[in-house]
C-alpha cells in the first residue's frame, strides 16, 4: 500500500500489504459510528457519522446506489496498488450487484494527485464524476497534470467545463478533500488503498475474492442487528 509522504505524520502502526490482506482478521475492525463525533488519530475533534462517511452527498455513487452494501474507498490516483485494484474492486461490485461504492480520493503522494483530485471532483458539476474516476485510476503511465485533461478528454469528459467547474467550486471541492482527510485521519489510515466496507474498517489492498468475501461478511454482520 502507497504510505503517507507528509513527514510531520506519525509512521507508527503502519500496517504491511501482506498484513492487510488478513480479511476481517486482525487488519479488520467492527466500527461503532459515533452519532456525533470521534476523535481523530491528530487529537482534534472530527465529525465522522454514518451518513457522512458512507453518504456523502458531495460524491456521486458508482455501482448500485440503492445497494445494501456500501464500500467507501480511499485512494490516491498515484497509488499503483489502487491502480492495480480498480479492475478487482470493480468487477466484485458488477459481480454482487448489490453495493454501493463511493470512491473517496485523498491525495496524499504529492501536488499532481491533488490536481487530479480536485479536477475529478469538478467533473461531478456535468455528471461525469465516476467516468472521470474510472478513466484516470486507469492510467498506466505517471500521473501528470497535461496526462490526467488528456486522459478525461478521451474519456468524453468537457475538460474546459471541468476546470471552469474547478474555479468556480474550488471551496467547495476542497471542502470535501478535508472532509475525507480527516476521516481517514480518525480511522487511522496510515496509507492508500484503504477501505469501509460496511462497517468494518480493512486497510490495505485486496482481491476481487477477498472483496467477495468482505461484502458477504458485512452483509452477514447487518443482519445481527
Amino acid at each position: 500500500m502507497s504510505d503517507i509522504i507528509d513527514p510531520s505524520r506519525s509512521s507508527a502502526g503502519r500496517t504491511t500489504r501482506r498484513g492487510a490482506l488478513g480479511l476481517l482478521g486482525a487488519g479488520a475492525v467492527l466500527l461503532g459510528f459515533a452519532p456525533v463525533a470521534a476523535v481523530a488519530a491528530n487529537g482534534d475533534e472530527k465529525v465522522l457519522n454514518e451518513a457522512l462517511v458512507l453518504r456523502d452527498p458531495d460524491i456521486p455513487v458508482a455501482g448500485n446506489p440503492d445497494g445494501d452494501i456500501t464500500i467507501v474507498e480511499y485512494f490516491d490516483f498515484q497509488c499503483p496498488y489502487c491502480r492495480k485494484l480498480a479492475p478487482e474492486l470493480n468487477a466484485a461490485v458488477k459481480q454482487d450487484g448489490r453495493v454501493r461504492l463511493v470512491h473517496k480520493d485523498w491525495p496524499i503522494l504529492g501536488p499532481v494527485s491533488v490536481y487530479a483530485a480536485r479536477l475529478v471532483l469538478a467533473t461531478r458539476y456535468q455528471n461525469k464524476f465516476v467516468e472521470a474516476h474510472d478513466a484516470v485510476i486507469s492510467l498506466d503511465v505517471k500521473l501528470t497534470e497535461s496526462g490526467t485533461r488528456d486522459r478525461l478528454a478521451k474519456a468524453g469528459i468537457d475538460v474546459d467545463r471541468a476546470v471552469a467547474d474547478l474555479l468556480a467550486h474550488q471551496e467547495a471541492i476542497a471542502a470535501t478533500l478535508k472532509r475525507t482527510d480527516e476521516q481517514a485521519t480518525a480511522f487511522g489510515f496510515n496509507g492508500t488503498p484503504a477501505f469501509i466496507i460496511g462497517k468494518f474498517r480493512v486497510p490495505g489492498p485486496l482481491t476481487q475474492e477477498q472483496f467477495g468475501q468482505a461484502i458477504a461478511d458485512a452483509r452477514k454482520a447487518n443482519a445481527k442487528k
